[in-house]
């Protein structure tokens, strides 16, 4: 009779452990579909207004650029399979657009602050408007911790500011 107590205690156990575990991947997993609710809003009203203003065919990829004033970029190709660039102010109005060969990409944008600013890790760029002309910024951690960011210009890769040490 102990033996089936403990084998029923056990049981209760084991179930009660994996309630708990789907109750807390449940959670997660609702905070997490709010809180990206306003990236994939913003990715998808970018989308919307680059279509108005250009034949988007295919979207690549989606940049949220906040530096003087926020802005969106997708990077993309149109139906002659040319890649574009779409730069879309907050505010929706003034789109600019870009043919993707005309400019850096993001690996080129990386590769400048790595062969520039060597020992730091990048952690991420965003390409959007900066001083009125396209610009990638691009984020790194150096090997103390600390944020560096390096915005480069779109159309011809020089470094137009560095904030450091952050």
């Amino acid at each position: 009779m102990k033996t089936k107590d403990k084998e029923h205690r056990r049981v209760v156990i084991l179930l009660s452990a994996i309630t708990v575990l789907l109750v807390v991947i449940l959670f997660a997993s609702i905070f997490y579909l709010r809180s990206s609710r306003p990236m994939r809003q913003a990715r998808n009203e970018a989308i919307e207004i680059a279509e108005r203003y250009t034949d988007l065919a295919e979207v690549e990829q989606f940049y949220w650029f906040t530096r003087e004033e926020t802005s969106f970029s997708i990077v993309g190709k149109d139906t002659n399979n040319n890649e574009i660039v779409v730069i879309i102010p907050k505010s929706g109005e003034k789109v600019s657009v870009f043919n993707q060969a005309d400019g850096l990409t993001e690996a080129q944008a990386k590769a400048f602050v790595r062969d520039n600013h060597q020992g730091q890790e990048i952690q991420k760029a965003a390409l959007g408007i900066f001083e009125g002309e396209p610009t990638w910024e691009v984020m790194t951690k150096d090997g103390e911790g600390r944020l560096n960011y390096y915005l480069i210009g779109f159309k011809d890769g020089e470094e137009i500011k560095a904030i450091t040490e952050l």
